[in-house]
């Protein structure tokens, strides 16, 4: 099983001092004796924003670790999708686009997402398995 890390997660493992680094540590570890952990651009550009130096960033997400995927066509497509119902819904500026971009990653390829904020891939995406403190405490 093939699990897509969201950037929560990935800041809890680079800040030891956050509240959730233990779980998130956990949790990883646990994804990569389930299968392939991957990332995307997107999660990637955003991890990044913390970083001044590339190289930084690619010693704390090593490719042979965090299997680097480009976002399926498919998948963008659906996110727009999922976007526009919550824009239509009132949604507010609490939810963006790149949000609705992994959970779409995810379920186009069928992969499980491990993340501390469940909130908006389980409403637009509710076929999504997830891995959250919710669920897997």
């Amino acid at each position: 099983m093939t699990t897509l890390v969201d950037t929560n997660v990935l800041v809890d493992l680079a800040v030891p001092t956050s509240d959730w680094h233990q779980w998130s540590r956990q949790r990883v570890y646990l994804a990569f004796r389930g299968g392939p952990v991957a990332i995307n651009p997107i999660i990637y550009a955003e991890f990044s924003v913390r970083y001044q130096d590339m190289d930084e960033v690619d010693r704390l997400l090593p490719e042979e670790e965090f299997r680097r995927e480009n976002l399926p066509w498919p998948a963008a497509f659906a996110a727009a999708a999922a976007f526009r119902q919550y824009r239509l819904a009132s949604g507010g500026r609490d939810r963006i686009l790149p949000d609705f971009m992994i959970g779409a990653h995810a379920m186009i390829r069928g992969y499980t997402v491990l993340t501390r904020d469940p909130k908006g891939f389980r409403s637009y995406f509710p076929s999504l398995d997830i891995i959250s403190p919710e669920t897997h405490p």
